[in-house]
């Protein structure tokens, strides 16, 4: 087995370490404080061909895959979660069109999110419907060639960003199973009836766009629907075994950002007359986190190159997620120790840092739903 990257991945590798720490370092505190994201990054991110990587050439993308996709996030997470949460999220879904979509679809809706000039998202979560996604109930409702979509989602990414967002519906109430009862429709955000209140004091990643969306009547074209009717569940399990994979890159690149603040500020911070990184509890607290780091980046290239072989293996992509952000909790935590109260403050990037890990084990599959995935596939 070769763990090698190709000379193009070192590439990208580079090019999106140096965009990074070009582009967010001097704005990236000031966007927390303010949570804002300003629009001219995404353009230039689009302009240098980092986003939706993994989408064909014919669309727009770079026709790479998954594994060089984790390779920028990781690289952006390093230097500031929140930027990078919105730069991963404005192809949020483009999955779906890639997997189910027609031909008309791929062609009218993916080359303005590779570019920067549109934004989309995907909306799945409802109050009473988290990691329990069957029991979505925004309804849609055929009606003559269009549908009638009600109801709401919580917690959207670019949910008043967006264009269009990706919405799990219920269509068929009445299907045999819970499984055969939704579908993916595509909204765009400027319908009569579309609402969006964004969601202001979030505990981390202040910089992207997350929102609480309604839908009161909502009109959209049958051609909207987005693979086949009732298979909305199916598809949307197969897009979780791609996005969960390089949401694990933001784990890892959290962590490494981490230890990086870390290890800067162990050099510097003298304690007892010497630097506090030649004690030995400090070298200890060093070695643990970046094994931590470099088991969780492990996994997380394998997920994502299995997924780019076709080898799509649930277990593997769900131990790389549950694993990658529980490295990014716990390294976090030893760097801001590490920091001491320096690391309370908001002047030190380490607070922001700490502030965004948590969700890592939240979105895109909880922890428990994690280890459920990898527990049920062992025993079965």
């Amino acid at each position: 087995m070769d763990f090698e990257f190709s000379k193009e991945q070192r590439d990208i590798q580079r090019a999106a370490r140096e965009f990074a720490r070009g582009e967010f370092i001097n704005i990236a505190r000031e966007c927390d404080i303010n949570e804002t994201f300003p629009l001219s990054l995404l353009k230039k991110a689009g302009d240098l061909g980092f986003l939706g990587v993994f989408i064909d050439e014919e669309y727009g993308g770079a026709g790479l895959g998954f594994l060089e996709h984790a390779l920028i996030l990781e690289e952006f997470w390093k230097v500031d979660p929140g930027l990078s949460q919105e730069l991963c999220s404005v192809t949020f879904g483009a999955e779906e069109f890639l997997l189910f979509g027609t031909e008309t679809q791929k062609t009218k809706y993916l080359p303005g999110v590779v570019r920067g000039e549109q934004i989309m998202g995907f909306a799945i979560t409802e109050p009473d419907a988290g990691s329990d996604t069957a029991s979505a109930m925004t309804s849609a409702v055929e009606d003559g060639n269009e549908y009638l979509i009600n109801g709401s989602k919580v917690m959207i990414g670019n949910g008043s960003a967006a264009d269009f967002l990706l919405v799990f519906c219920l269509t068929d109430p009445e299907g045999k199973s819970r499984s055969s009862r939704h579908s993916i429709l595509v909204v765009e955000t400027d319908r009569n009836g579309y609402e969006a209140d964004k969601i202001q004091g979030k505990m981390g990643l202040r910089a992207s766009d997350t929102a609480n969306i309604f839908f009161s009547e909502v009109r959209v074209p049958k051609a909207n629907l987005v693979g086949e009717r009732g298979k909305g569940f199916f598809q949307l399990m197969q897009f979780f075994d791609r996005s969960r994979a390089y949401v694990a890159a933001h784990g890892v690149g959290l962590a490494q950002g981490a230890l990086d603040l870390a290890i800067a500020h162990v050099k510097e911070r003298r304690q007892f007359g010497r630097s506090i990184s030649s004690f030995q509890a400090t070298q200890f607290k060093i070695a643990e986190m970046a094994t931590r780091i470099e088991l969780a980046r492990t996994l997380t290239h394998k997920a994502c190159w299995l997924v780019d072989h076709n080898k799509v293996d649930t277990k593997i992509i769900a131990m790389a997620k549950w694993a990658a952000g529980r490295t990014a909790v716990e390294v976090v935590d030893e760097a801001l120790q590490l920091h001491g109260g320096y690391g309370y403050m908001n002047d030190h990037d380490i607070e922001r840092f700490y502030r965004a890990a948590k969700v890592l084990e939240i979105y895109e599959g909880t922890k428990e739903i994690e280890k459920l995935i990898i527990g049920r596939r062992i025993l079965a």
